[in-house]
């Protein structure tokens, strides 16, 4: 942990100490903490949450990074200082939360919502490994599906995978998953932070992008031609609970923090694909090209991730999990 980190954690301890040390009970404050700004879906979840509980909860509400970036409140939910967070997986503290990046375990919302969704196989998988780091996910929170972005001045629309993604410089996300998706798909796979990447499309580092949402695509618009929406990943967060908190709550205090939960996940569902439609349909409308791949395409794309990919993965994750991931993906 960083001495800055350490700091905010200290901080944060010290505040929640009484809570923190034993049992909470109906008008205790716990903290809730996310790294988003006000405009993200993290902080419409949050506030909502804290309205649906009326009051029986005093929430001691840390939105926009006030107690770190999202690895370091996820690493603070895992030690108890922050009892409630909503974040990514890290996998620095178990590599087998690198299923968070699997490809195709669903491609299009309503797979998505069956496979991810409130009460879903894909929630108790993800608990199997977070139980493990003294964490519960009581939800899943979704934001959008994962594509191919090409820069201004590039002229392929690679939608045929291997061989049109021959000669086509992209960026991928610094993880192996990432970098060997999509050199399997036939690029030339280029890990680069998350910071640098409008740099590199405009400077031309590379000619596209992968893992980008409708959302964070737009928002690079002046510098892309076209989107080919591939959904070969979802993008989605983790609502997390200490382990030992949460199960120190009284069973009608766990059950209204569930509930409320359920309700704000369930309504942002619907809330992410009308927000992915809608910065698709911008994209259109700043002229920027929208490729959708047809069946065959997505076919063999899907092929290409579950003959590579899922077998690498169940390396890390090892048979069992992946039996069930299969399954709940029906995927057998």
């Amino acid at each position: 942990m960083s001495i800055a980190t350490a700091f905010r954690a200290t901080a944060a301890a010290t505040a929640l100490f009484a809570a923190a040390s034993g049992p909470a009970a109906a008008g205790e404050s716990f903290i809730l903490a996310h790294a988003m700004n006000s405009e993200h879906v993290f902080h419409v979840l949050s506030e909502n949450f804290i309205a649906d509980l009326g009051g029986d909860f005093d929430v001691a509400y840390h939105p926009a990074g006030d107690l770190g970036d999202w690895t370091s409140i996820f690493e603070q939910t895992m030690q108890g200082v922050v009892p409630m967070s909503i974040t990514w997986a890290a996998s620095e503290f178990d590599p087998r939360l690198d299923l968070t990046w699997l490809g195709y375990v669903a491609s299009d919302w309503e797979s998505a919502r069956a496979v991810y969704g409130p009460g879903s196989e894909m929630l108790r998988i993800y608990n199997d490994i977070l139980s493990d780091l003294d964490l519960v996910a009581i939800g899943i929170v979704p934001a959008d599906f994962g594509s191919i972005v090409i820069r201004k001045g590039v002229d392929a629309r690679p939608t045929n995978f291997p061989e049109d993604g021959r000669g086509v410089k992209i960026r991928v996300p610094g993880v192996a998953i990432g970098v060997d998706r999509f050199a399997n798909f036939g690029f030339s796979a280029v890990p680069i932070p998350l910071a640098e990447v409008y740099t590199a499309l405009q400077l031309g580092t590379v000619d596209a992008r992968a893992f980008s949402t409708a959302v964070e695509s737009y928002n690079m618009r002046d510098v892309l031609d076209a989107t080919i929406l591939t959904n070969d990943y979802f993008d989605a967060a983790f609502w997390l609970v200490n382990k030992d908190w949460w199960e120190g709550l009284d069973a009608a205090d766990r059950d209204e923090l569930q509930a409320a939960a359920d309700k704000e996940i369930g309504a942002a569902w619907g809330e992410a694909e009308a927000k992915s439609d809608e910065y698709l349909a911008k994209l259109e409308a700043e002229g920027v090209e929208v490729i959708r791949l047809d069946d065959a395409q997505m076919a063999k794309a899907k092929a290409i991730v579950y003959e590579n990919e899922w077998p690498a993965m169940e390396e890390v994750v090892g048979p069992e999990i992946m039996a069930k991931l299969r399954k709940a993906a029906g995927i057998e």
